[in-house]
Order: C-alpha cells, then structure tokens, then sequence
C-alpha cells in the first residue's frame, strides 16, 4: 500500500523507529519534532495519514486536530500519548482522532491500525464541524496500565455511540464508575443517568422497579408509581449486577430492547422509551445460560460492546497512582494530609486485593480516619490488611454447625414423634439454621471484611449484607 506518512513527535528517537518501520512497510515518511511543520505541510494538502503525540514543543497535539479536521476532514489522523488516561482518549476522539494509541505502544499494532485507516472509505473518518468538545480533565478513573489503556480506547469509542454495552469484572472493579463515565461523557450526557442493582431489590418487585406500576396492580400497591425506564428517558439506564434478574423480568426487559416500549406492572398501554442500556455482572453469564438461569436471546442484546473490567491483580502498576488519589480525596474532604511511604506502598503492591479498587479505597480511607500520623507506614497498612483465611479452619467449624442443625432438628422432632417422619420443609428450617453461623464464621475468617466474606460464599455483596441485617448478625472486626 503507498502513501505518505507525517509524523510530528518531539521524541527524535520515536521519529527514527517509526520512520524506519513504516519506511519498511512501503510508506513515505516525513517526520517533525513541532507542530508547526506538521501544520504547513497538511495545509500544503501533503501526507494520506497523520501520525502525532500530544505534547510538543510549540503546541498541544489534541489542539491542532480541529483544525486539520475542518481543512481535511477526510485525513485520518493517530494520536499517540504518554499522558494515559481516558480523558486523553476521548478528547482525541472527540477532535476527530481515527484511532489512539497510548505511550508505549506496541509497533505491531500501530502498523495494524495505519493499514486499517488508509484503507476505510475517505468519509468514514470525516469530523463532525458541529460537535463540541464536553469532556473535562476531571479524571473519573485512574490508572496507566496497559489493561485500563484498553479500557480507555474502547470507552472512548463508545462516547458518540447509543450502543449498549456489558461492563463485566469482579466485584469492587467499578463498574458503575465506567458506566457513569460512558453517560457523563456521552452524547446523553445532559439527561439523568439511573443506576438499578438487580441483587438490592426483592425478586418479585424488580418489574415494579423497572417498568412502574398501575394503582392496585398488587397488594400493596396503594397508588401509580414510576419505574426506572420512565426516570432514565433520553439518559441511561444501568442494570447492575443483571445476573441476579429473575426470567419474568429478562423476558419483559428483552421486548423493550426488541420493541423500545413496555408497559407497566397491571398497565395495557404501550409506551415508548429512549434510554441507552448499560448492563454489568461479576457473574458468568454463559454459565448462567446453560443452567436455565438468563435467557440467550438476552444475552446477546445486551452483550452488543463486551467490556472487561481487570482485577486489581492484573494492573498492580495502578495500585500507587490510586493510593495516592484516594489520600487526596481524603484531604479535600478536610481531613489531615497523609503521605504513604515507599515500603507501604510496595507492599500493597504486592498484596493480591480480592476486593480489588473499592478494598484498597476503604483501607486507605480506614488509616486516614483512625491513625493521627502524617505518613502511612508499612507497619500500619500491614497491621490493616487481613490476614489469609484458613479455609480447613473455617470448613470444619462450619460442618460441625451443619451437623449440630441436622442433629438437633431431627432429634427434636423424633422424641416428640418417634413413628412419623418429619413434615416437609426440613431442608429450609435447616437452611435457616446453619444460615447464621455460616455467615457469621466467614465474617470471623475475613475479619469482617463483608467483600471477602462475599467472595468465599459465593454471594453478592448487597445480598449478604441484606442477610447480616435480617439475621442480626454483629460485625466484629479483628485486630
């Protein structure tokens, strides 16, 4: 494929591999350390492709997109930048980027996407002249790892788009982060975002939660209510935790993704919607499938942007730029500025976060609360993070619950009634039973962290801690 290739980067040793590498290719190359040259040489009608960093000598890389666009809209442009964040992604988006690509990148995949974008039809990269730049510098995620910059392409992609999206990572990932960030950065920005966790609300009320319902549609129902979908009209609707929502409820939220109307619980008359849907889970959801438990055809309307939240253990290189924004949040809350040392800081590296972001934010927020020192030590963040659970401990004690449960019902009832058999329902009295101690045993095990009790129980948070108030359960916290 021929063409011509300019380069603008104030790095001479970028220029020269880039020069060489493309030159390789087939392509000419003409290269610049300023914006300037690059500037004269597009208003010249030079170069098939624009390759350009961000930060230059005499002017901001992002600045000068605009500009280009509007002279050559059909100029498909590069952005490369060490400043790795998702507002750079979605400003260089925003200003007509054909695609970006974050510092360092990978010379494989950069020679990919510029024999992708000379090859698209000339009007598919035009820039919109009306659209506005709305994003802010405000930095709604954190992280420069090669698995968020991921992240970043992908949610700067999906910023002009009305595609929906399944955000899927373990809990404490942020995943309704993501989603706030699509919407608030998103073309339905200026209308509401309205998050709905399916695992927070009973079962048999999710519908009435969604959809509203009409004046006696149920007991209890004393007068007309609105649901989710008429509060999220022209914004976004986010359905978190979409695993846990009950076969009645995914057969009705698929006519709306099929139809764009529903009707209310006990309503006859069809009414339209214009909301953007975000799911997420941190369950498997083809899993779910093959058990009965989540209809394909759903699946697949919803799955139409696959995103992938990584685990804090697949981007440890994040886990000090987040330490030190969740201490600054802390100070612009008012409380004493706190620093956190280099061996405080390698060691949280180091440990293996279940709990991934929202656990290292509570710890951070736990020393700045209940320690008066101004630098967080190793002493301290080791003193706080909990120590492994011992599952063989934890297995036998809760077997030997199991077993006194079993025992004392089917004791109870054999003195009283030594020729019957027990009435139905002894699994649920069982279950009953054992419920408490189970859940107060692996609290004990995790020391009250309620993530990490989650986790091993195979539990949603929200459940679980629906249960420990339903139970009475008292959270001890250990030392």
């Amino acid at each position: 494929m021929a063409g011509t290739i300019l380069i603008a980067d104030d790095d001479r040793a970028i220029r020269t591999v880039l020069t060489q590498a493309l030159g390789r290719e087939g392509f000419d190359v003409k290269n610049t350390g300023n914006a300037s040259s690059l500037w004269r040489w597009v208003s010249n009608g030079e170069g098939d492709l624009v390759i350009t960093d961000v930060v230059m000598p005499d002017e901001n890389g992002l600045d000068l997109l605009p500009r280009i666009k509007k002279i050559r809209p059909d100029l498909p442009i590069i952005v490369m930048s060490a400043q790795n964040t998702l507002i750079t992604a979605v400003k260089a988006t925003e200003r007509g980027a054909y695609d970006y690509l974050p510092k360092p990148f990978d010379l494989n995949e950069l020679k990919t996407v510029v024999q992708r974008a000379l090859s698209q039809p000339k009007d598919t990269s035009a820039y919109d002249k009306g659209h506005q730049d709305q994003s802010s510098d405000d930095i709604p995620l954190i992280g420069r790892s090669p698995a968020m910059q991921e992240v970043y392409r992908v949610m700067a992609r999906l910023m002009t788009t009305d595609l929906t999206v399944m955000i899927t990572g373990e809990s404490g990932t942020g995943k309704e982060l993501v989603s706030r960030a699509l919407h608030d950065l998103g073309k339905r920005r200026n209308a509401p975002f309205v998050a709905v966790n399916m695992a927070a609300i009973p079962r048999e009320l999710i519908e009435s939660e969604l959809f509203g319902h009409e004046k006696g549609a149920f007991t209890g129902a004393s007068s007309k209510s609105t649901g989710r979908f008429e509060q999220a009209q022209g914004g976004t609707l986010f359905l978190d935790e979409i695993g846990d929502m009950p076969m009645d409820a995914q057969t009705r939220l698929l006519r709306v993704l099929q139809q764009g109307e529903y009707t209310t619980v006990g309503g006859n008359t069809p009414i339209k919607t214009d909301v953007r849907i975000i799911a997420a889970t941190n369950k498997d959801l083809k899993q779910l499938i093959k058990q009965g438990l989540f209809r394909e055809d759903l699946y697949y309307r919803l799955n139409v942007v696959p995103l992938r939240l990584p685990p804090l253990r697949e981007r440890k290189d994040d886990i000090p730029d987040l330490a030190r924004h969740f201490l600054n949040k802390d100070l612009e809350e008012g409380r004493t500025p706190k620093l956190m040392d280099n061996q405080a800081l390698e060691y949280i590296k180091q440990y293996n976060w279940p709990g991934n972001v929202r656990e290292l934010e509570n710890l951070i927020r736990r020393v700045s609360a209940l320690y008066t020192e101004e630098v967080v030590t190793l002493e301290i963040v080791r003193g706080e993070l909990s120590e492994p659970v011992h599952m063989e401990e934890l297995s036998e004690e809760i077997d030997e619950s199991l077993q006194d449960a079993v025992s004392r019902h089917l004791k109870k009832y054999f003195d009283a009634h030594p020729h019957e058999l027990p009435p139905p329902g002894l699994y649920d009295r069982i279950l009953k039973e054992v419920e408490r101690p189970l859940i107060t045993l692996s609290l004990m095990a995790t020391r009250g962290n309620q993530i990490k009790a989650a986790q091993m129980l195979g539990l949603n948070r929200n459940t679980l801690r629906k249960k420990i108030r339903e139970l009475g359960i008292e959270i001890v916290r250990g030392t």
